[in-house]
């Protein structure tokens, strides 16, 4: 790959990445308002506005960095990034173990909706006459709904502090949730092992294939 070609890959995924990361930590602050807790409101992080959620380096460094290694190897790699997290005071939540539940998954829940309008914007720019507007439409809808097929399965993996995390504790009994929660600090370590040692992607790379297929389908793309 050539460095124009490099530049042109490193376009056609920022936007897709930059919202991605950033909608489904809006998400989180957005249904924790719905639910009594202020802390994200207060500090000003419920906006659509990417710059209040961008890490420079996990939305940007990390990202990047891996896009450009694997397409320099001519692979196909399993895309990771985050963004600032959006603060979450569960306590303050009316029903704390029920709403935790709703907020967790309202960030998955984002990269879904995201997925399935990056499909719709992939469909009108097949059926539209092919130029120099619809070419790079089209494969940037592609990385839109690659991106967020991937940060949505990843964040439903039943791993601390991962959202899927919190949604098996908010499901577990409290003795359970509560030695549950004792292994949050192992979380982040065991999902880089898992993505260093390809771990990660043979386990998502089925459920990434079923999600394109459903999505192919409804979407007849």
């Amino acid at each position: 790959m050539d460095i124009s070609q490099l530049v042109q890959t490193i376009a056609i995924y920022a936007i897709p990445v930059l919202f991605a990361i950033t909608l489904h930590e809006a998400a989180h602050g957005y249904v924790a308002r719905h639910f009594g807790d202020m802390t994200a409101y207060a500090q000003g992080r419920i906006s659509l506005n990417p710059a209040r959620h961008i890490d420079l380096v996990g939305t940007i460094v990390v990202p990047v960095a891996i896009l450009v290694l694997t397409k320099l190897a001519g692979g196909a790699g399993m895309l990771f990034g985050w963004a600032k997290p959006v603060p979450v005071n569960y306590s303050a939540l009316r029903r704390p173990r029920q709403h935790m539940l709703w907020v967790a998954a309202a960030g998955p829940g984002a990269n879904l909706v995201m997925a399935l309008g990056w499909a719709a914007v992939f469909k009108a720019a097949d059926v539209l006459p092919m130029n120099y507007f619809t070419s790079p439409l089209l494969l940037m809808a592609k990385a839109g709904i690659e991106v967020n097929v991937i940060l949505m399965l990843l964040n439903l993996l039943p791993i601390l502090p991962l959202d899927g995390g919190r949604i098996v504790a908010s499901l577990l009994p409290s003795r359970l949730a509560w030695r549950y929660a004792k292994l949050e600090p192992w979380g982040f370590p065991i999902l880089l092992l898992l993505l260093f040692t390809s771990a990660l992607g043979v386990i998502l790379a089925p459920m990434i294939s079923f999600s394109y297929r459903v999505i192919g389908t409804v979407f007849q793309i």
